[in-house]
């Protein structure tokens, strides 16, 4: 309505709760609803985003579908009947999956392609990032750059749904994308295949134009508000940092991203 406004101090009593984003629910063909379509999926390796089970359920085809998620790599969430039920889908059983809108990769099957095709791999690794934008953002970097892949953990990172895919202007459905059980280990894996782990962190005593980006690397990007795990930063090789002109904190993990990726192709390039 033109020519509306709120007065400032009515505007302090407005509830801001009413302006909450409320995550819409997924789609119904975007789920796969009870515990035997689940298993089917599972073991015809259909790519699923994760498994939601009723807390309380325990039986030997919980066990089964747990046991089944875990070889194939695909998280396991214990939610209430409540959130089961919200998904507006009837018939469940206590299990409701997501079914991914991207496809997973094993980390040493993309090193081996990547090393046969004469490349030096280049990956990204996120830890704890769950804003969907800043991944799709990633995302659309990465796949600007030439990354090979990027790296994510099973647990503690935002969804690949429909907002990541977005963001990413469909990125995220070109880039290989790799979901691994731990991190930690997964770092000792890259460095058995010869790849070096930079860590970035703002007081880090090296800049990104005095490391070596040319030889096979992974780069790890950490949440805005935590950085990177502490035990995870302890086993990267080097530390790196953007120089910034100005006294600021931290650049927006999505945009820290772009610019490191951007001195990597700089270097790859010129070599």
């Amino acid at each position: 309505m033109q020519g509306f406004f709120f007065a400032p101090n009515f505007v302090k009593k407005i509830r801001l709760k009413s302006f909450r984003h409320h995550k819409p629910r997924p789609k119904k063909n975007s789920l796969i609803v009870g515990k035997a379509a689940i298993i089917n999926a599972l073991k015809e390796g259909k790519a699923l985003e994760r498994i939601f089970v009723q807390r309380e359920l325990n039986s030997a085809e919980t066990e089964k579908v747990m046991s089944l998620a875990k070889n194939s790599q695909v998280p396991v969430n214990k939610v209430p009947a409540e959130k089961l039920n919200g998904m507006n889908v009837t018939g469940h059983e206590g299990f409701i999956a997501l079914i991914s809108k991207v496809k997973y990769f094993d980390v040493q099957q993309i090193i081996d392609y990547v090393v046969e095709k004469g490349e030096a791999p280049l990956f990204i690794i996120l830890d704890g990032i769950t804003d969907v934008r800043n991944i799709g953002g990633i995302a659309r970097s990465a796949y600007s750059m030439g990354v090979h892949a990027i790296i994510i953990p099973d647990k503690g990172v935002g969804a690949l749904n429909d907002d990541a895919i977005l963001t990413s202007a469909s990125a995220l459905e070109n880039l290989p994308i790799c979901r691994v059980n731990s991190l930690m280990k997964t770092v000792d894996d890259l460095h058995l295949n010869g790849i070096k782990v930079y860590a970035t962190e703002m007081k880090a005593k090296k800049n990104i134009s005095e490391c070596n980006f040319a030889e096979p690397v992974a780069i790890v990007m950490g949440a805005e508000e935590k950085g990177i795990f502490p035990a995870l930063l302890k086993i990267c090789d080097e530390k790196c940092k953007i120089p910034m002109a100005g006294n600021f904190d931290s650049l927006n993990v999505s945009v820290a991203t772009g610019i490191i990726l951007y001195e990597v192709l700089k270097q790859r390039s010129n070599g």
